[in-house]
């Protein structure tokens, strides 16, 4: 890899958003550093994508996230794609089902910031993106496993943004409103049109254009949904 290039480090790269917004930076003349649990599937993209690493890590895992940081360096761009979800009422989930997706979504991310931050505070610039859903704003009866855990993940980056950005670097929170195309997505609605989802592509490119804001004009809370998707 070219030392040369700044370097993103993306979670969460399975095959949907996280491939595209690896594929995106990639594109946009980064290093790539690519996390997530599936080795073989990390190992085929990496040799797909220029300037990439694969590392296969479980996020929840402040070591693991400490070893890959030193093996690829400091990034110059976090995304934390990486997702713990579940469904069920409060009475249907067990305890510990929202206390694995909350090291997932929130402990995570202040495991990344503690991580990543202090190099980018002394370089007086960088961004940390997080991806969420509309979790982060409602708790709906069936999302008690799920939906506390991103609500907190918001809440936690606005603290990261309200530190870090007048320190130079630019925290981010995108609320992805939609269906995203995916095949199992496809298979659970097969009736639905081309236009009822949201392609990983176009996610990935509102990631990119968050992590690449001038700096008069941050945004903090940002939202995607397809055209038709009431709100």
């Amino acid at each position: 890899m070219s030392a040369a290039k700044p370097l993103a480090l993306i979670t969460g790269v399975g095959p949907g958003t996280g491939t595209a917004v690896a594929r995106r930076f990639a594109k946009g003349g980064y290093r790539v550093a690519m996390l997530a649990r599936d080795a073989a599937r990390l190992a085929a993209l990496e040799k797909e994508i220029p300037d990439s690493i694969a590392i296969t890590c479980d996020v929840s895992d402040r070591a693991a996230l400490e070893a890959a940081i030193t093996q690829v360096g400091a990034p110059n761009i976090v995304v934390h794609n990486a997702v713990g979800g579940a469904w069920g009422t409060f009475l249907e989930i067990a305890p510990e089902t929202l206390q694995q997706n909350f090291a997932v979504n929130t402990m995570a991310l202040l495991h990344l910031a503690q991580l990543t931050a202090p190099a980018m505070v002394t370089a007086g610039e960088g961004a940390i993106i997080v991806t969420g859903n509309t979790s982060a704003q409602r708790g709906r009866a069936a999302f008690a496993g799920f939906a506390p855990t991103k609500a907190a993940q918001r809440i936690l980056a606005e603290s990261l943004a309200r530190d870090l950005g007048p320190k130079g670097v630019h925290v981010a929170y995108l609320i992805i409103d939609a269906s995203i195309d995916v095949p199992w997505q496809r298979q659970m609605r097969p009736d639905k049109p081309d236009d009822f989802y949201t392609s990983p592509a176009s996610i990935a490119e509102e990631v990119w254009h968050l992590a690449h804001q001038p700096r008069d004009a941050w945004s903090f809370l940002a939202e995607v949904r397809p055209f038709h998707e009431p709100w």
